[in-house]
């Protein structure tokens, strides 16, 4: 490539850059005269930070879902911008209901608030939407929402960021930093509650951490079987784990990794053309299979 030519993709490229980080990424804080340019910024991306509002232990704050969530996105935006939705906290929690503070919908609003949403979101202009979802208890939730995007004929794809595992030095470095044993789970113990040590300090008690068990009780005997009280069963107190040995230096390489991984998919999804192209071929065939 000529030298002039590099030149001038370089500059092009700093001046989208520079263009980005001037304009607000928050959906709530862009004004309407610069929304079309939000669109071109972020190639009609928007992401959906997810998390839901529980118990988290007697010492981490209702929202810890929903802070890393917003945590999240707002450092990946940093690196690689796209129009981020305002917080979103409606997702499934019925496992906490006997919690204070928990707030769970009826599965019907639950499903069609999100489909809505996303309905939304696309009205405004968007093609693509990102899904970043902190929660456990949303997981099958939301693996199910996404197959059945395939129900009928969209004019936006949903993309669901799945958490990279299997990296030897983000491993390495946590064997390290970690205190506890975090083979078994983690629900407000020691790396969740070590991620809002580190980006909010403020809202966690950690003279609280042992004031209540997370140990797992075996109340239940099942075998390869579900049921959905298997949760409270073995967590009563909605607190898997043990907070007292969280730490910030962990927290922080946690947060690092996810954002890290995070924008390496979103640059994957603003330069990708093929999936709105394939759910187009889908939907023709199967109008075609219906005649």
């Amino acid at each position: 490539m000529p030298k002039k030519l590099a030149l001038l993709f370089m500059l092009f490229g700093l001046t989208r850059y520079a263009g980005a980080q001037q304009l607000h990424a928050r959906w709530d804080e862009l004004t309407a005269s610069d929304w079309s340019q939000a669109l071109k910024l972020s190639d009609s991306v928007c992401i959906l930070p997810i998390g839901v509002l529980e118990k988290h232990g007697p010492h981490a704050p209702i929202g810890t879902d929903l802070i890393r969530a917003r945590e999240y996105a707002a450092r990946v935006v940093k690196k690689e911008y796209a129009v981020v939705f305002p917080d979103y906290f409606y997702g499934q929690i019925n496992e906490a209901r006997h919690q204070p503070g928990a707030f769970a919908l009826p599965e019907r609003v639950a499903w069609d608030l999100l489909e809505a949403t996303c309905d939304e979101i696309a009205r405004n202009g968007f093609k693509k939407i990102l899904i970043i979802n902190t929660h456990g208890g949303n997981w099958d939730f939301m693996h199910y929402f996404m197959q059945t995007r395939l129900e009928k004929r969209r004019n936006y794809a949903v993309y669901l960021y799945q958490p990279r595992t299997g990296d030897p030095e983000f491993e390495k470095q946590f064997a390290k930093l970690s205190k506890g044993d975090l083979s078994k789970g983690d629900h407000a113990g020691e790396m969740e509650t070590s991620e809002v040590l580190y980006v909010r300090p403020d809202l966690v008690q950690m003279e609280r951490t042992k004031s209540e068990s997370g140990a797992m009780q075996p109340r239940l005997t099942l075998k390869n079987t579900y049921t959905p009280i298997w949760w409270y069963a073995g967590y009563p107190n909605h607190y898997d784990g043990d907070a007292s040995k969280s730490n910030t230096a962990l927290g922080k390489l946690e947060v690092d990794n996810v954002v890290k991984d995070i924008s390496e998919v979103l640059r994957g999804i603003k330069a990708e053309r093929q999936t709105l192209k394939l759910q187009e071929e889908f939907f023709d065939r199967v109008n075609a299979e219906q005649k």
